[in-house]
């Protein structure tokens, strides 16, 4: 009953006029941000904490700001999906099967269910949060540098998991990824490597440069030079509203992986950094395991879309409970918000339910405000983004590369950062035609920079014990998982192998 009081209470706060303003502001600029590859949340974030801090208000302040974060998830499957473009970490899975839906006249339908999907895992993830915040948060504290490296793994061997061709070259691909994420800066001894005395490679490839050159870039130059022809006689049609409406076979295929998705990414947003990072690799994975017909995944699969995207909404939500309740925040975005906070003289931790109950309560409560002004918002909307898919390609596709030109130039006024989208866009491009995904890649170039910090954390508090790794009850759980995995993987290919060598 606390709980329920508690909800109560948080939204009366949240449903005064000025934070409803507050709220709408938010979720409005981060469906446009991730709309609009390249930019990010956390570069707006940090752009308008001192906007926020002229408010006044850091009831309000924090309420626009935590909607930037979970509107932008939305924003950025809706170009997944159209245009295969992901701008955020989070959204690349949605991009596998979403954009096949599209491709295949089901773009509406995608964005619906899409849209529904979050807003379910949102709610439920908004009770999560109230109802177990300072326990849950706990399981997150228990994860110490070991952890988060068998973790890493775990992740990058998921990815793996992804492919439906040779495990080997999707190893290769891993360690291509995890080598060009770590140009730049040595985490612990601030030293440059990799980037061959560049200073202009310092600061190593921001993320959207990767996403947006090997999965959009790459995706226009295979259209322009490989389906060519297609894309001549193709013909755009009126989008008619039965195509904006998800059917009820879709419906149906969807309800069980939005569920399964949102316990799991509610479950992987306590665990602090890489959490909202995996969990829509976690689900697809669950979910391909799951079909019948796992080959199928990739091809326009709605459970391939509805399972990660209910995934990354409601582990974003659940990723506010380790910075409100501990104060922990590991990842780019938390670290924003709690630069805003320390401005209005607010530290977040576990005290901070008791002297900043308002702002607490009234912060979760806004999640679940948000998520239906993001539904209200977002499905009338669908059929003006749909229309994107209408522009004929001489016109659609020069603006994509001036968009992404553009938006690679303003990640940090940097020009090599464009050479270096266009390189990868080529290589992204010849990965296509090999019939070689992308996806280990991307994800060994995110998750590698992780892997090697708490690796080395791990084996400096051990002082090069790797004992550490295997010592704790998570540790081994994890492991175990890994392991299974594995098995499983190696399984699947010898089947193959068996059967093909049958006909």
């Amino acid at each position: 009953m606390e709980a329920l009081s508690n909800i109560a209470f948080g939204l009366d706060v949240a449903l005064s006029w000025t934070n409803l303003l507050y709220c709408f502001i938010g979720v409005f600029l981060g469906t446009l941000i991730g709309v609009l590859p390249g930019i990010g949340p956390t570069s707006t974030i940090s752009i308008l904490i001192p906007v926020a801090y002229q408010i006044g208000n850091p009831i309000g302040s924090l309420i626009m700001l935590a909607g930037i974060f979970y509107g932008a998830q939305y924003g950025g499957s809706i170009t997944s999906i159209l245009l295969k473009l992901p701008g955020e970490v989070t959204t690349i899975i949605s991009a596998l099967d979403g954009y096949q839906l599209a491709q295949k006249g089901r773009a509406g339908a995608a964005l619906t269910i899409a849209a529904i999907g979050s807003f379910i895992a949102g709610t439920f993830a908004t009770f999560v949060v109230a109802f177990a915040a300072q326990p849950l948060a706990l399981i997150g504290f228990k994860f110490g540098p070991a952890e988060y490296t068998n973790l890493m793994i775990l992740g990058l061997l998921m990815s793996i998991v992804l492919t439906q061709g040779s495990f080997l070259k999707g190893f290769g691909m891993i360690l291509l990824g995890i080598l060009l994420g770590l140009i730049g800066l040595d985490v612990n001894t601030g030293y440059e490597r990799f980037n061959l005395g560049y200073l202009e490679l310092a600061d190593g490839i921001p993320f959207p440069i990767a996403a947006i050159g090997m999965f959009g870039l790459s995706e226009v130059l295979y259209n322009l030079f490989h389906d060519h022809e297609k894309h001549l006689r193709k013909k755009h049609k009126k989008i008619t509203l039965k195509e904006l409406i998800p059917n009820k076979e879709e419906l149906k295929r969807s309800i069980n992986p939005i569920f399964r998705g949102t316990f799991l990414g509610s479950f992987l947003g306590l665990v602090p950094g890489p959490g909202t990072t995996i969990s829509g690799v976690a689900s697809y994975v669950t979910e391909k395991k799951l079909s019948n017909q796992p080959e199928k995944f990739g091809t326009g699969e709605i459970e391939g879309l509805a399972g990660p995207e209910s995934a990354n909404n409601a582990a974003a939500q659940t990723s506010y409970i380790p910075f409100l309740s501990l104060g922990l925040a590991f990842s780019p975005v938390p670290v924003m918000l709690l630069g805003a906070l320390i401005t209005f003289n607010i530290i977040p931790g576990p005290m901070l339910m008791e002297t900043n109950s308002d702002l607490f309560w009234g912060v979760i409560a806004s999640m679940w405000i948000g998520n239906i002004m993001l539904l209200i918002l977002n499905i009338p909307l669908i059929s003006i983004w749909v229309k994107l898919l209408t522009v004929p390609w001489t016109i659609l596709y020069p603006a994509i590369f001036v968009i992404t030109t553009v938006g690679a130039y303003f990640i940090s006024y940097n020009t090599w950062h464009i050479g270096i989208l266009f390189l990868l866009a080529i290589f992204g491009y010849i990965c296509r035609r090999l019939d070689i995904e992308v996806v280990p890649f991307i994800m060994g170039f995110v998750l590698g920079k992780f892997l090697e910090e708490y690796l080395r954390r791990a084996l400096t508090m051990s002082s090069g014990n790797y004992d550490i790794f295997y010592a704790s009850s998570i540790s081994k759980t994890i492991l175990l998982i890994i392991f299974m995995a594995l098995v499983l993987k190696i399984y699947a290919i010898f089947r193959r192998k068996a059967l093909t060598t049958a006909y």
